[in-house]
This record gives structure tokens, sequence and C-alpha cells, in this order.
């Protein structure tokens, strides 16, 4: 009989690693006579949700999909199987593999899951006592975090922006610097937070510095920084929530605040009171001085006194009648109208809001709804050629966030798209968005007739081909790219993909 393996080891106990449950589960198979024939494993996954769990996800889905050849599923314990918050989260998921004739073994527990009353009540038990564990460890972890805080030392996490860890053992005697991803590895040790990098320092001061004494907004701020090539502790680009964090942070004045927000077990965040915030103050030497972070405060403040919807589109109407024209950068500099990501948050765009008040942007300026409108379209086209391949007898996958198809483990395919960017007079070029140098054996373009809103038609080429183009964006309008590569349809690469073939050759448009 054939069966399946699933381990999954988080970060709680070395006795989970993935080697000794690898190793219970396969004397047990031995015991049994069963013979393991694919392995799902979930390393460093916490078992609180099915979410951030691929192999959990795809081991149902190959159950679901039929595609599971073997009979059964061997699991360490139950506590593997999910330290779910509600018990019957877990029996679910068990469930669907029962219904599709799979029975799931748990090797190392001291009952046998055959469905009896006892086992069945140990189970509910176990399920119960694993997702109450998750609770109780929640509750320690969280007032050792507050009296870390309250003695002065830093609570775990990265340090903010400006600031570094340094460790300390028992005697509080420093053991150096720890670098991102680095942890202690003694309980006794304790960390804490010391000014970091004079450059970063400099940043903080000059983030404070324009925006109390020069009055600019966060928005015009992060584009400053990122003009002059500064990047963030992780080396990204700035963003207007991210200096909005270091100018609402009371880190910089020395301060440590603890519990401002709190979201337990994977929750939805919940904004706590102050008086349940854990502080203590001049913790650590202050990079910015507590009279220019109180005025930060209260520029802040001023800000963010709630507008109605209809009093924010009257300030913007107003600035449109003094302007005669609409722009971030105009928006940006006005003082008594709502930052741009205001209407955005509001209104779903700034072209909405635009709208709203009557001002109509020339379409060269509404990137922002084309663009959407152009990864729902091209979305939509992967969703049909991954479902037209699984009806073909293949397994598709799509990596949203690097935007490659694998088939079947043997192809990979990298996803691009082409915008229409009119030059007047009917004049159409097509503005090429795609990784050229993907790891992948084909690039597939979806080209968007000149309104952006329809597929005109498809370009499949191999990678390298792409790569090896002497301009960054290959003319795809022109009639020799286009009797090489170009497709009204992708039935072709669909059947040529499931086919494990070459492409077939096509009539020349």
């Amino acid at each position: 009989m054939r069966a399946a393996q699933y381990v999954r080891m988080s970060t709680d106990h070395q006795k989970y690693s993935a080697q000794i449950q690898s190793q219970v589960i396969a004397a047990y198979a031995a015991r049994r006579n069963l013979t393991i024939v694919r392995r799902y494993a979930d390393e460093g996954r916490s078992g609180l949700d099915i979410l951030g769990r691929a192999a959990l996800q795809e081991l149902i889905r190959d159950v679901q999909g039929g595609r599971a050849e073997f009979e059964y599923i061997l699991v360490y314990d139950v506590s593997r199987w999910g330290r779910f918050l509600d018990a019957d989260e877990s029996a679910y998921y068990e469930f669907i593999c029962k219904e599709a004739g799979i029975q799931v073994l748990y090797c190392a527990e001291q009952f046998e899951n055959d469905g009896s009353l006892s086992s069945t009540l140990l189970k509910h038990i176990k399920r119960v006592m694993a997702g109450e564990y998750s609770r109780e460890l929640s509750t320690k972890v969280f007032m050792g975090q507050c009296r870390s805080v309250a003695l002065g030392f830093w609570r775990g996490g990265p340090a903010s922006y400006g600031l570094r860890r340094e460790l300390l053992d028992e005697r509080g005697i420093s053991k150096g610097q720890l670098e991102y991803g680095q942890q202690k590895n003694l309980q006794t040790d304790r960390v804490i937070l010391k000014p970091g990098p004079s450059l970063e320092i400099e940043t903080v001061q000059r983030v404070f510095r324009s925006f109390v004494v020069q009055r600019k907004c966060v928005t015009a701020i992060a584009a400053e920084l990122n003009a002059d090539q500064i990047r963030t502790a992780r080396g990204n680009r700035w963003k207007a929530l991210t200096v909005d964090k270091i100018l609402t942070n009371e880190i910089y004045v020395g301060n440590m605040v603890f519990n401002r927000t709190s979201s337990k077990l994977k929750q939805r965040p919940v904004t706590n009171p102050p008086d349940m915030w854990i502080r203590r103050d001049n913790a650590l030497e202050a990079i910015i001085s507590p009279r220019i972070f109180a005025k930060a405060q209260q520029i802040i403040s001023r800000r963010r006194q709630r507008l109605s919807d209809q009093e924010a589109l009257d300030r913007l109407s107003e600035l449109w009648r003094e302007k005669g024209h609409l722009s971030n950068d105009i928006i940006i500099a006005a003082k008594n109208v709502p930052d741009t990501s205001t209407y955005i948050k509001r209104f779903g765009s700034l072209t909405k809001a635009y709208a709203l008040i009557g001002f109509q942007p020339k379409p060269r300026y509404c990137w922002a709804e084309t663009e959407s409108r152009i990864r729902g379209v091209v979305n939509e086209a992967i969703a049909d050629i991954v479902s037209t391949l699984e009806r073909l007898g293949s397994n598709a996958l799509f990596n949203r966030e690097a935007r490659l198809l694998s088939i079947d483990e043997r192809l990979t395919v990298c996803i691009g798209s082409a915008r229409a960017m009119s030059e007047g007079e009917g004049h159409v070029r097509w503005h090429l968005r795609i990784n050229r140098h993907a790891k992948s054996d084909l690039a597939l373009v979806v080209r968007m007739d000149a309104s952006n809103s329809t597929i005109k038609d498809y370009f499949v080429l191999p990678t390298a081909n792409l790569a090896m183009t002497s301009v960054n964006r290959p003319r795809i309008a022109s009639r020799a790219f286009s009797e090489a590569y170009r497709h009204d349809s992708l039935d072709a690469f669909c059947r040529m993909c499931a086919s494990g073939g070459a492409l077939p050759q096509h009539e020349a448009s």
C-alpha cells in the first residue's frame, strides 16, 4: 500500500524537527508494510491556520483533484497536522481526505485512528489541546515582552531604521551587535537598542527637519529620499507610510512603547487605549530632541483632523480653480489639501476623486487605473491557461509575485504584458513589461488593444531570445517580430505545454 508523509516544523521545539518526524514516520510505515511515495513538508511554518502552509494546501488540492497516488497520509502527531484554534478546522481537512478514500494516520500517537469511539474522543481532545497550547504560549510570550520593555530591553524583532541591536550577557556585558536575521541563543542574554550608522541617523534627522521646519508632506519626503538614492534598512525604496512610521515612533526620543496595537494568534489587529501601553522612557540615547518630536506630533494631529468626503473634495476643487490644473505634485505642494494617499484611500484612486469634482486628466496621467485594468485582464488570461492545462491533464501552478507559470515541474513560462501608448494621429506603440532575464524556458507576452481594455494578441518566444534583444523593448509591432512569435489565441500554446512538444507553426498575420 502506498502512503504520503506530511511533516511540519515551526520554531517552537527541536523535538519536532523534520528529520525526527520523517524517521518516526518511516519506522511506522515499515511496521505497517507501507511504501512512502510522496513527501509534503512545511518547514518553519505555524500550525495556526492553513495560510502560508503551501505543502498542506498542495496536499489538499491533490486529494480533491484526484491526483493523490496513495491511500494513506502519515503524520507525526495531531499537533503536526495543525494547532488550529478551532478544532473543527483540523477535522475538516482530515474529512476531505477521508471522503476521497484516503486515511490520515498519526504515527506517534498512542491511539489508532480507526474511527472508533475511543480514538475519536482522544483525537478531538488532542486537537483542542494543540490549539490551547498556542493560546498559552501566546500569553507567555506577551508577558515576557512586557517585562523586557519595562526593564528597558528590546522586546524582539528587527530594530527601527537608524538603530541597531546589541546583545548583552546576564552581567550586562556586550557580546556584540546582532545583524539582521540573527537572534540570541541563550535565555539569560538580553538585547538593547543603540544608535546605528551615522548616515541613517542623519536621514532620520532629515525626515523630521523636512516635516517640521520645511513643512513637507510624507509623500514628498519619501520622493526626495528615493531621488537621492537613499534606501531603507532592508534596501527598499521609501514610501509615505515608511516616513510616517518614523515620524510617530517615540523610539527616536529614547522611549520604548509596546502594545499600542495587538494581533494575537493571527487575529485582526486591534488598537489599544494608552492605559494598556507598556512604556519605558529614556531607555536609549535619543536621536531626535523631544521638542522637535512634539512639534511633529502636533502637525500630524492637525493634518489628521477628520474631514468629511465632501470637505476633502471641496478643497481639491478649490485647488483646481486656483491652479487651473491638478497633478500629484500640485496636491503635495498644497498646504490645506489632504495628501494624495487620503484621496486614494477614500475614493479608490486619484482619478476617481478627480471625476467627482469634474476634472478630467489627460489619458496619459491615468496610469494607476490602466495598470489595474491590465493586471485584471492578464490575470484572467492566466486563469484560463491554468484551467485549460488542467483540462488537458497537466498540473499548472502560477507564482503571482514572480509572474512565473510552472507546468508539470518541467516547463516554466514568464508572463508579461504590452500596454498601448498613443503617440497622436492614430499612431500607437506598445510598452513591454516583463522580466527579460527571468529563469524560465518561455516568455508569454499579452498585448492589449489600443484602448488597453481587451487583449489584442499574444507573443510566445524563448526567454533567451527576449534577453538577447538589443533594446529594452523589442518592437513587438514590427512585421518580423509578429511573423516569428505572434498568436491570435493560446490554444496551440496550451496544447504544446500539455504535450511537451514544440510550438506548432501558425499563420503569419
